[in-house]
């Protein structure tokens, strides 16, 4: 395999015409020079410099490895600067996933502020519902922002940053009796029907919610399921039911529904941001990570 260092070397008498300058040059020996020009013809198998007077010039060989040198010079330094660019936040890329809801009120306020402080940094933003944790631990995605559980998960490589308590919120159609209050208690509720319930996915977000109908003494009737939280307004305002929405699922409200507390108890999902351990640093990340705790105060 050829030896960069040993291009360079080549390159550099090549340039200057001769073995004693090229020493001079880059402040070795002119025997350690010929040296590494020895060693480099035996790795590429062919005569790379022949006498010409009293100098030296480069045989085709000589030529092509001195040309790909400088090449390589060029594309190293470039990438040096676009390294420090990287480690200063100025550039890059940060692949960004999430799921639905967070989609709705989080993510397009957070990237928007996130873009007019850096807009030099690419982002990478996907919707997904399943495997975010999984995809950070395999280094398929930077960063995911995912619902915790009781326990806030451990995987190698990956850190885990609270992003903010996501209270739901019961949705009611415009003539519920409920309506005229701030706050709903949940055992109020046991005979309406619901839509979105989310009670059959056996996810978090289903788990989180079967122990809140369970405090309240109730099993829900369920009238629709919808993984859409405006297309869950939409049935509740044509009065198939009522309906349990993340409070970051309601930045747009249908027009024909009320939004009121939910008490006894309030349901609440535990939003947290993983983060690559390798990208976590980085001051576009701290960058990014910032706006998203900013922006999940105050939805």
């Amino acid at each position: 395999m050829l030896d960069v260092r040993r291009m360079q070397v080549l390159r550099a008498v090549v340039t200057s015409g001769s073995v004693s300058a090229a020493a001079s040059n880059l402040g070795f020996t002119p025997s350690a020079i010929s040296q590494q020009l020895s060693t480099l013809e035996k790795e590429a198998g062919t005569p790379l410099l022949e006498k010409a007077g009293r100098g030296l010039r480069p045989t085709p060989a000589g030529t092509l490895l001195a040309e790909r040198a400088g090449r390589i010079s060029e594309l190293l330094n470039e990438t040096e600067a676009e390294l420090a660019d990287i480690r200063a936040g100025r550039t890059g890329l940060l692949r960004l996933r999430f799921f639905t809801t967070a989609a709705v009120g989080l993510i397009p306020q957070a990237v928007a502020k996130f873009r007019a402080e850096h807009p030099e940094v690419q982002l990478d933003l996907q919707l997904q519902e399943e495997g975010l944790l999984e995809d950070v631990a395999s280094g398929e995605t930077d960063l995911a922002v995912i619902v915790v559980g009781e326990s806030v998960p451990q995987r190698r490589g990956v850190r885990l940053v609270h992003l903010a308590d996501d209270p739901y919120r019961v949705v009611l159609p415009g003539s519920h009796p409920q309506v005229d209050q701030d706050s709903v208690d949940m055992a109020k509720l046991a005979h309406d029907s619901w839509v979105n319930s989310a009670v059959t996915d056996g996810g978090i977000c289903s788990r989180l919610l079967r122990d809140a109908y369970a405090s309240a003494g109730f099993t829900p009737r369920v009238a629709v399921e919808t993984d859409s939280t405006y297309s869950a307004q939409g049935f509740v305002a044509a009065g198939m039911g009522i309906a349990l929405v993340p409070r970051l699922g309601l930045d747009v409200v249908h027009p024909g529904v009320e939004v009121r507390a939910v008490t006894n108890p309030e349901p609440t999902r535990r939003l947290y941001v993983a983060a690559r351990d390798a990208v976590a640093d980085l001051p576009a990340t701290r960058s990014l990570l910032e706006c998203l705790q900013e922006t999940a105060k105050t939805a």
